[in-house]
């Protein structure tokens, strides 16, 4: 077979890397691209998806076939298009936009803070530094988290979400079986939420690959409300399991769900509505303290919280449409206060304050306005902003100020201590290790740990055990001496 002419050697090629003819030759001829999903390896036209497994893996982990067929690329699902799989001429066209259009449309949302591929790089290494040490750097894996670009992509989340809520990733729970089912009082509650949750998913999925998850995110949701009888189901946790259930697949959902409601969520699950209106009073007092102006004017209008309801107990995953914002937003939660969410809600109100002053005075326009939020928000300059105000007003000082009782909060009261037991984790190659001892010696038998030394071998355990033998034999000889020299007296008088 002939080569192209432009790859003869009286062919050069150009900065990128593109034909060039040299002098005195005619340009080579332009390699015909089909339209409208044309492949120009293939010289032929692939449908609209292209074809990989039909669904995700029983275990509930997208994989990569799945998330290439999704167009998943770090940042959230984008949308479906029509590309093939065996090349990479078509990928940078998705949703009929190029990559520097995108860009560029993209970077009002992101408040310009896009980072570049050196500091992407970077971040990376930081985190895999801090996933590596013994025990885990939790408190760079915050700051990561905190930073902008926050944890970049799903890969990255699946490692570090769990380190953030103190989940060991060598020990899921499994999974759920069809007895989660039976008999919960909120099945039904649970499976109408869901089913109204079509568009929480990819755009582009099938709908066979959309009803699995679903029926996953079923079993997700009633696996930890069974688990937990205490907590009780409210309309918008389902918001927050499916984020979960994308990101890190069915038993990882499970086992963060799990402590995510038992921590940052407890105070929306009670059987009443008194903690989380608890949790919404602090917004108005963070108002006054930076706009008076903004918070007399709400108040005259008496529009209340009530417009932040869904913000919080959803993560804003009800009410933000593009994925990859939601996402970063779970990374600045997940690594904060439990309170992080108001604060947030609290900088989204004073971003719109003009808006707000500019409509009429009245609750049914102020609460329209402040209901939607907008989608061209600069996120970035507002998580950096909401976690400059908590370094100002933490949630101690602020409820001093506004006669606030905050250990009623038991998000807030059990902040601290899971805090420090999450500093104490080890990495998961080493968890991983111990697992597999584990399985290899059986039930009921444990092998000391490789990295750190056995208890019998240390001469301080050793010194501590002879103390402690010599002690108990001195103060044994001592009562036997003292029972011999009464004992007599003791039996004449007995006689």
């Amino acid at each position: 077979m002939q080569p192209p002419p432009w790859r003869s050697p009286r062919w050069g090629r150009g900065a990128r890397g593109l034909p060039r003819p040299l002098a005195g030759q005619a340009p080579p001829p332009a390699p015909s691209f089909p339209r409208h999903g044309g492949c120009p390896s293939l010289k032929t036209t692939v449908p609209e998806m292209p074809c990989v497994a039909s669904g995700p893996p029983a275990n509930g982990l997208l994989g990569w076939r799945q998330r290439l067929q999704w167009g998943e690329r770090g940042r959230g699902f984008l949308r479906g298009d029509s590309r093939c799989c065996c090349c990479c001429c078509c990928r940078p066209a998705v949703g009929g936009m190029s990559r520097r259009r995108r860009r560029s449309a993209g970077s009002g949302a992101r408040g310009g803070a896009e980072l570049g591929g050196g500091a992407k790089q970077e971040k990376r290494l930081r985190i895999h530094r801090a996933l590596a040490r013994d025990p885990v750097d939790v408190a760079v894996l915050r700051a990561e988290a905190l930073s902008p670009g926050g944890l970049l992509t799903d890969e990255l989340r699946r490692k570090v979400w769990p380190k953030l809520l103190g989940v060991n990733a060598c020990r899921l729970p499994p999974k759920p079986g069809r007895d989660v089912r039976q008999n919960h009082k909120d099945y039904n509650q649970v499976l109408l939420d869901v089913c109204r949750s079509s568009r929480r998913f990819p755009p582009g999925m099938r709908a066979e690959q959309r009803q699995i998850l679903q029926e996953q995110l079923v079993d997700v949701i009633l696996c930890v409300l069974r688990a937990h009888p205490e907590l009780h189901y409210y309309q918008g946790y389902h918001d927050v399991a499916v984020t979960l259930l994308l990101v890190a697949g069915e038993r990882m959902a499970i086992a963060l769900l799990e402590r995510l409601s038992t921590l940052h969520l407890r105070d929306f699950m009670d059987p009443t509505m008194d903690s989380t209106k608890h949790i919404l009073n602090y917004l108005m007092p963070l108002l006054q303290q930076e706009s008076p102006r903004l918070h007399d004017f709400m108040l005259r209008a008496e529009v209340g919280t009530i417009f932040a309801l869904s913000w919080l107990i959803t993560w804003y995953g009800h009410v933000l449409s593009p994925s990859h914002h939601i996402l970063r937003l779970y990374d600045f939660f997940l690594a904060s206060h439990p309170l992080m969410a108001v604060y947030f809600a609290t900088v989204v109100v004073l971003y719109r304050e003009e808006e707000v002053l500019a409509c009429d005075c009245d609750l049914a326009s102020v609460h329209q306005l402040l209901s939607h939020i907008p989608p061209d928000l600069p996120y970035e300059s507002l998580i950096a902003r909401a976690h400059q105000l908590f370094q100002q007003l933490p949630p101690t000082e602020l409820a001093k100020k506004a006669a606030l009782q905050h250990h009623k909060s038991i998000a807030i009261g059990s902040f601290l201590d899971f805090q420090q037991a999450a500093s104490c984790q080890r990495p998961d190659e080493v968890l991983r290790r111990q697992q597999q001892q584990r399985e290899h010696l059986g039930p009921g038998r444990t092998k000391t740990d490789p990295l750190r030394p056995p208890m019998e071998h240390s001469p301080l355990v050793k010194a501590a055990v002879w103390g402690l033998t010599a002690t108990l034999g001195a103060a044994a000889l001592a009562v036997t001496q003292t029972a011999l020299e009464w004992a007599p007296e003791f039996l004449l008088q007995l006689f």
